[in-house]
Parts: C-alpha cells; sequence; structure tokens
C-alpha cells in the first residue's frame, strides 16, 4: 500500500496549511475519452481563465493577496533562484493575455480548478512513486530531472518537497515537476493536490476539492479512490492499496 504523508519538518513551518487530496483510480487515456468531453473540457479551461480576473486586483502580480501569501510562504523555506508557486504562473499569464491552453485532460482538469479558485493543484502519476510520497525538508542532493529540461537539478539543503524513495517529485513545494512522476495521456492513477497557507480561504479549499473529484469523475471516467483534507491534526493518508 503507498501512502501520502506531510512530515513534522513540514508542519513545523506551516501549521495552519491545508493539502486538498483527490486520488483518483482507473482514468481513461486521452484517445478514450469521447471528442464532446474534451471540447467540453477546453471550453471549461477558457472559462477558468477569465474566472481568474477576480482574483487580479492589481497589475502588479505580487501585489495579489492569493500571491503574497505564497511569495512569503516561500520565504521560509530554501528555494532555487525565482522560483515561484504555480499559481503565481498561472496568474501572471492571465494578467498578460496569454490564456492557460490545453495540456491534455488531467492537466486541463486541474488548471480549470486552480485558475477558477486561484490556488495552487498539481498533480502526480501514483503508478510512477516508488514508496510512500512524502512532503518535508530535504536534506540535499535528491534526484531530480525537471520537466521540460534535459540536465539533471538535484535538491538543496533546506528546500520542501515532495519526495519518494527514488528522489524528488516535485521540488520547491509546488513550483516545479519531474519527468519521472509527471502525468501523461495514459496515467491510469492520479495524485492530485491543492494547497492552501491561508486559513481565511478553507471554504475556498474545500469547494476546489469537490469540483476537482467531479470533474475528474465526469471527464476523465474515473472512480474517486480517496478524498481527503490533509491537515496538522490529519497527517496522511492511502493513495493506492496495490490491488486495484
Amino acid at each position: 500500500m503507498k501512502q501520502f504523508i506531510a512530515e513534522d519538518s513540514f508542519w513545523e513551518l506551516f501549521p495552519d496549511a491545508q493539502i486538498g487530496i483527490v486520488v483518483a483510480h482507473g482514468m481513461k487515456a486521452d484517445n478514450k475519452l469521447t471528442e464532446d468531453k474534451k471540447k467540453e473540457l477546453s471550453k471549461l479551461l477558457a472559462e477558468a481563465n477569465h474566472k481568474a480576473d477576480q482574483h487580479l486586483e492589481s497589475n502588479t502580480i505580487s501585489q495579489n493577496k492569493v500571491v503574497s501569501v505564497w511569495r512569503d510562504a516561500f520565504q521560509k523555506f530554501k528555494t532555487k533562484k525565482g522560483a515561484r508557486c504555480s499559481i503565481e504562473n498561472l496568474l501572471k499569464r492571465v494578467l498578460k493575455g496569454n490564456p492557460v491552453q490545453s495540456i491534455n485532460p488531467v492537466v486541463d482538469v486541474y488548471n480549470t480548478v486552480s485558475l477558477t479558485y486561484a490556488l495552487p493543484v498539481g498533480g502526480e502519476d501514483i503508478d510512477s512513486i516508488e514508496g510512500n510520497l512524502r512532503l518535508r525538508i530535504t536534506e540535499g542532493g535528491d534526484a531530480f530531472k525537471p520537466l521540460g529540461e534535459d540536465e539533471d537539478a538535484p535538491t538543496l539543503e533546506g528546500e520542501l518537497c515532495y519526495m519518494d524513495d527514488a528522489g524528488a517529485v516535485c521540488r520547491c513545494w509546488n513550483w516545479r515537476d519531474g519527468v519521472r512522476t509527471a502525468l501523461s495521456d495514459d496515467s491510469q492513477k492520479a495524485f492530485l493536490i491543492i494547497e492552501s497557507v491561508d486559513p481565511s480561504r478553507a471554504a475556498d479549499l474545500s469547494a476546489a476539492l469537490e469540483q476537482l473529484a467531479d470533474m475528474v469523475k465526469e471527464y476523465l471516467d474515473a472512480d474517486i479512490f480517496a478524498k481527503e483534507i490533509i491537515t496538522s491534526k490529519n497527517r496522511s493518508m492511502i493513495i493506492d492499496d496495490m490491488s486495484s
């Protein structure tokens, strides 16, 4: 059985954080989904780009509250120069009139939710995760190959990362995914995650989690294996029983 575990080193930095998780099993491959569903999903992503405007009160990206809370959070651990929260990267595109485009159905689903609620949302291929998935401060030197790059980029000492037995899965909390566990068109099991460091947005996190689960069922024809909000009082969950 595989678990997700948010370790003590994470909670020492972010005791009030909440992490919403949807575990989807049995996702259909891109070529098995109907064209109508894919078109509808593309439409929802386009609408989410417009909805994101409601979270942007300033043309200076860092002055928007949904971004500034993450700028502050990233000051609490070691980061690679220029690393930013994933939601900042999406909202920056919206601000510049460069809407987030379709990538593949599962990424489109979580980008739609991310833009709608201005919360970072990401995902990993569970079958590619070695052992348990952990969120913790790293000692550095963990193996990692970033998506879209040819060179390996090991973790830094004091960096906050999603880790498994083979190395880093996502660096600088939610900044950059790795090639090894990235979701693809053929992924059947997905670990989907929504993160919040702002306690005042607990209701938004819950609503985003419900939408994420609903969209996974509707547009990826997947079963929801698990759905939980991880807190300092509920630090782990099973993400695969290895028999499904």
